[in-house]
């Protein structure tokens, strides 16, 4: 029983024969291994196209940016998980990845959608601080919170935001949707009342999307990027164990309340 809508039997990222290895028309020995940097054939693999000098760049720039980040959950669930299975360091990896979802990580497309948002405001003929204010405003009335704003750590600035901005101007690819970010901390600390940092989503789905970015995989580069980190820590974890550490103070952390 075929389930879903029925799509075509085909593929156009890669074939191969008992001689080569094809990927999206390019040989991938001759043509591809050797010539394109990660961030060339993260790009070409996910679109068919070359990336131009600027859509590398910053490619680059947000994988590192995102790469590492201290002992946060996803890296405390990846090493807990090899503590406890070192010979799986694909299971650690995936135990690690399972823990980027929108609180932490892995909100850049909601605020891509959120600054498309802004950014059609503007051009209907709203200024852009009026349209940041609405639309806080309409997160604050939903009792939501608002993607790419708070951090446990980066008072009052996130560095990592401060810098993607400043390079965009730099380097001239600021857009419709890095102008529709701008007035967003002032609406922000305006409608909660206190001031909230602009963490790295924002300015990172706003480049992106100036960057003709394919919105649908704005998620995917956060994944990539903490896949990097999670195997940095599964290899001192193999060296300097502290999964089972880690997992012996959480306990000791939490007090027993029950009858």
């Amino acid at each position: 029983m075929l389930i879903g809508k029925k799509g075509e039997a085909k593929t156009a990222i890669e074939t191969a024969d008992s001689a080569s290895i094809t990927v999206r028309g390019k040989d991938l020995c001759n043509e591809i291994m050797g010539h394109a940097s990660i961030a060339e054939f993260f790009y070409f693999h996910l679109t068919g196209k070359e990336p131009n000098a600027e859509q590398e760049y910053f490619l680059n720039l947000l994988i590192i940016a995102l790469a590492e980040h201290g002992l946060t959950p996803s890296v405390q669930a990846a090493r807990m998980t090899l503590a406890a299975a070192p010979e799986a360091l694909q299971g650690a990896v995936a135990a690690g990845l399972l823990g980027v979802g929108t609180v932490i990580l892995g909100s850049a497309d909601v605020c891509g959608g959120m600054l498309d948002d802004a950014a059609g405001r503007v051009e209907a003929g709203k200024s852009p601080e009026k349209a940041a204010l609405e639309i806080a405003e309409e997160y604050k009335a939903a009792g939501k919170f608002i993607p790419g704003f708070g951090h446990p750590i980066h008072h009052p600035v996130d560095p990592r935001a401060e810098r993607i901005m400043a390079l965009a101007d730099e380097r001239g690819v600021s857009g419709r949707h890095v102008d529709a970010l701008r007035p967003f901390p002032a609406a922000v600390e305006k409608v909660w009342g206190k001031k909230l940092p602009m963490n790295i989503q924002g300015p990172m789905a706003a480049v992106l999307l100036d960057l003709d970015f394919p919105k649908a995989a704005i998620r995917g580069i956060p994944i990539l990027a903490r896949t990097i980190g999670l195997i940095g820590h599964l290899n001192e974890e193999m060296e300097r164990p502290i999964g089972f550490l880690l997992a012996h103070y959480g306990e000791e952390a939490i007090e027993y309340d029950g009858d």
